[in-house]
C-alpha cells in the first residue's frame, strides 16, 4: 500500500488465458485468466482496498485491516492504540467505499481539529487515487502449451519463495468450479490434518462449503490419527494422484492432463476435461481413504520400517503407496502378495536410490512395465539386475563406509534389526524396536573418546557407522571410554559372577547371540586402537549379509 501511495512499481501480475476453465456456478469460460504470480498482492488489495476477509491458518475468514495516518502519511496494521486515536484512518477501506469523500475527509478533520487541512485534505485524495494506480500486466497466450506455462511458473519465485509445479497443479485443480475447488481443499485438508489433527474443527466450523460435500467423511478419520511415519504434503499428493490415475510422474503432466491436452496429439481437446478430473477425483479418494492408507503404513512397519527417521526419501513412499493403491486393483493378487511386492519394491528402492535424480521420467517407466510385465515379474526383473551377488558383497560393504546415520543403507541395517526382533547391543531383552519407539542410544563400539587419544582424531575415522550400534543409555553410561578389550571382559566377569556391571547378560552364549545380532565379529573381545580399521572392514560385511537375508525374507 505504501509503495502505491509513493507511486513506485508494485511488480507484474502474470496471467494466463486458460481455455474452458470452470468458473463458479457451473459455467464455462473462453477467457478467465489464471494467477500465475501475484496472489499475495492480490489477496493484500482485496482485504485492504475493498475490506474483503482473507482465511487464516485455522481456516477461519478473518479481516485484516490497514490503518493510514494523514498527517504523516504512515500505513500499519490495526492495533487497539491506533483504533483508538482520532489522529488515524483506523481501516483504509472505509474510505475507499465511502459514497462521498468530502463528508469523509470532513468527519476526519472535524476529530482532528489542529490538523493542517489542507495537507490532510491532499494526503486523503493521494490515498484515494490509489484505486486508480496502474499496476503492469503480463497475459500469457492461451495458444501457449501447458508445459510451458508450467515452466515459467516454476521459474518464477514469489517473495524468495520458489513455485514448484504441484503448486501449479493445484491452482489448476481449482479452476474447476466447485467440484475443482473442494478437490483442491481435499488434498490440502487430507495433508494438514495429517500433521494436525486439531485442525478437524476449525474446518468444520469455518468452511461450510467443503463441509457439505461427501469429501469431509473421507478426511474425518485423521482427527483421531496419531501416525506420523507417511504425513504427506500436498505435493506428494498430486504425485501419488499422477501415478495412479494417470501413470504419469511429472506434475507438469497432470496438469496437461486437467487441461484436456491429448497426449498423442498435443493438440486442447475440452470434451476430455470432465473424464480427467473423473480420474483425479477417484484417485484422490482411494489415497485419502482409511483402509488404504492405514494398511500401506502398517505393509512399510511390517519391513522394519517403524519410524519416520528411519525413511529419508519421501519419494520411495509416494511410489510405494501408488504401487499398493495399483496393485489392490489387481484381482489376481491376495493382499498377502501385494503387501510382498510393496515391501520388497520399498526396500529394493531405499538401497538402490532408484526415486531418486530424475526420477520422474524412471517412474513412469515403472509404472508403463508394471502394466505391462506385471508387478511380480518386473520387480524380479529389477532385483536380478540391480541386486547382484557384486552388489551384496561389494557395492553395499563399500556403502556402508560413511559417517551419516540417515544414509539408506544404516537405516535398512536397523530395519533389518527390528523385523527380527534383534536386541539392542549388550541387551539381554530391550529390543531395537523399542528403543526406537521410547529411547536408546547410538553408541560408538570402540568408544570415541578411546580412539581419539590413540590415532583416531577424525570425525570421519571414529564416526563410521561400522562403528555404530543401538544400544540402552545405561550401557552405553557404563562402556564410558573403555575399548571393547576391557569392556568385554567386565561383561564375561559378569557371567562368572552374576554381578551386574554392564547390562544384564549373564550368560555366555547369550551373549554371542547379542552380538551375532548386531552384526559385531566374535573378534570384538581383542579389537583396540592398532585393529580398529580390520574390524571396520568385517563389520560393514557382517552388516550388509544381514540385510541380504533380511530383503531375502520379505
Amino acid at each position: 500500500m505504501d509503495s502505491l501511495y509513493k507511486g513506485y512499481p508494485v511488480g507484474y501480475l502474470i496471467t494466463w488465458q486458460s481455455v474452458g476453465a470452470h468458473l463458479k456456478g457451473g459455467n464455462v469460460a473462453a477467457h478467465q485468466q489464471i494467477l500465475i504470480d501475484g496472489q499475495q498482492r492480490i489477496t493484500a488489495l482485496r482485504a485492504a482496498v475493498a475490506g474483503m476477509k482473507t482465511v487464516n491458518k485455522r481456516y477461519k475468514p478473518v479481516r485484516i485491516t490497514i490503518a493510514f495516518n494523514p498527517v504523516t502519511e504512515e500505513f500499519a496494521t490495526v492495533t487497539p492504540v491506533i483504533a483508538k486515536s482520532r489522529e488515524w484512518i483506523p481501516d483504509i477501506s472505509e474510505l475507499f467505499n465511502a459514497t462521498s469523500t468530502y463528508r469523509f475527509v470532513k468527519a476526519y478533520l472535524e476529530a482532528n481539529p489542529d490538523a493542517d487541512s489542507l495537507a490532510v485534505e491532499e494526503n486523503i485524495a493521494k490515498l484515494e487515487s490509489i484505486k486508480n494506480a496502474q499496476i503492469g500486466m503480463i497475459s500469457l497466450n492461451d495458444d501457449l502449451d501447458v508445459e510451458t506455462v508450467s515452466e515459467i511458473f516454476i521459474r518464477i519465485n514469489s517473495k524468495g519463495v520458489p513455485l514448484s509445479s504441484a503448486d501449479f497443479a493445484m491452482s489448476k485443480i481449482a479452476t474447476y468450479g466447485d467440484r475443482g475447488r473442494n478437490l483442491r481443499k481435499l488434498i490440502d485438508y487430507f495433508c494438514h490434518l495429517a500433521v494436525a489433527p486439531h485442525a478437524y474443527e476449525d474446518i468444520r466450523e469455518n468452511d461450510g462449503e467443503f463441509c457439505s460435500t461427501p469429501y469431509i467423511k473421507e478426511i474425518a478419520w485423521l482427527k483421531d490419527d496419531a501416525e506420523d511415519l507417511y504425513d504427506p504434503s500436498y505435493s506428494d499428493v498430486i504425485r501419488v494422484a499422477g501415478l495412479l490415475g494417470f501413470s504419469r510422474g511429472k506434475a507438469s503432466s497432470i496438469v496437461s492432463e486437467l487441461s484436456g491436452r491429448d497426449p498423442e496429439t498435443r493438440k486442447v481437446d475440452e470434451s476430455l476435461i470432465p473424464a480427467a478430473f473423473d480420474k483425479l477425483e477417484d484417485a484422490l479418494l482411494q489415497i485419502v481413504r482409511k483402509y488404504h492408507f492405514e494398511n500401506f503404513i502398517l505393509t512399510i512397519k511390517s519391513a522394519g520400517f517403524i519410524a519416520a527417521d528411519m525413511i529419508g526419501s519421501k519419494n520411495v513412499l509416494n511410489f510405494s503407496y501408488a504401487l499398493y493403491l495399483r496393485l489392490r486393483g489387481d484381482d489376481t493378487l491376495s493382499e498377502g502378495e501385494r503387501k510382498r511386492i510393496v515391501r520388497r519394491w520399498f526396500v529394493m528402492s531405499m538401497l538402490t536410490g532408484r526415486h531418486s535424480g530424475s526420477f520422474e521420467s524412471t517412474w513412469e517407466q515403472d509404472m508403463r512395465r508394471i502394466g505391462s510385465l506385471g508387478a511380480a515379474a518386473y520387480l524380479k526383473q529389477i532385483e536380478q539386475s540391480e541386486l547382484t551377488d557384486g552388489f551384496w558383497e561389494v557395492a553395499l560393504p563399500a556403502a556402508l563406509e560413511t559417517t551419516s546415520t540417515a544414509s539408506p543403507f544404516f537405516q535398512t541395517f536397523l530395519a533389518a534389526q527390528v523385523k527380527s526382533l534383534s536386541r539392542g547391543f549388550l541387551s539381554k531383552s530391550i529390543t531395537i524396536a523399542s528403543m526406537h519407539q521410547q529411547s536408546g542410544d547410538i553408541h560408538h563400539i570402540v568408544p570415541k573418546d578411546y580412539l581419539q587419544k590413540n590415532g583416531y582424531p577424525d570425525r570421519a575415522d571414529y564416526n563410521q557407522v561400522a562403528n555404530f550400534a543401538l544400544t540402552e543409555t545405561s550401557i552405553n553410561i557404563s562402556i564410558g571410554n573403555q575399548p571393547p578389550t576391557i569392556y568385554l571382559s567386565r561383561i564375561l566377569d559378569q557371567i562368572e559372577t552374576g554381578e551386574l556391571v554392564i547390562g544384564e547378560i549373564t550368560d555366555e552364549l547369550d551373549l554371542e547371540r547379542n552380538l551375532e545380532e548386531n552384526a559385531i565379529p566374535h573378534g570384538i573381545r581383542e579389537v583396540d586402537a592398532a585393529s580398529y580399521t580390520d574390524f571396520l572392514v568385517v563389520r560393514r560385511k557382517l552388516m550388509a549379509k544381514v540385510i541380504r537375508r533380511y530383503f531375502e525374507s520379505l
